[in-house]
């Protein structure tokens, strides 16, 4: 079984795209009706998911273990959706 390599962290939770869809990954798991619920889970101030929902703050190592913590979902799988979708290659 062949696994496709995960790009350097800087490459991967810096997408504004991919970071929305984390975020609302996260919201929709935990059963969240926003992003401030969100940032009181997280345990983070709300201008931090705001920055990140809008690009101006990359999802970090913290941020991600936290997320981890109170979702349970593995963090490779959290990386997985804020990876924006690579195009099909024709072979």
């Amino acid at each position: 079984m062949s696994q496709t390599p995960i790009p350097p962290a800087s490459q991967l939770l810096n997408d504004i795209a991919g970071n929305g869809k984390l975020l609302d990954a996260v919201m929709a798991k935990l059963g969240l009706k926003n992003d401030a619920a969100l940032a009181r889970t997280l345990e983070v101030a709300p201008p931090v998911i705001s920055k990140i929902r809008h690009g101006r703050l990359a999802v970090g190592a913290t941020i991600l273990i936290r997320m981890h913590e109170v979702t349970d979902i593995a963090i490779r799988e959290l990386k997985a959706i804020a990876l924006p979708a690579a195009p099909e290659v024709a072979v």
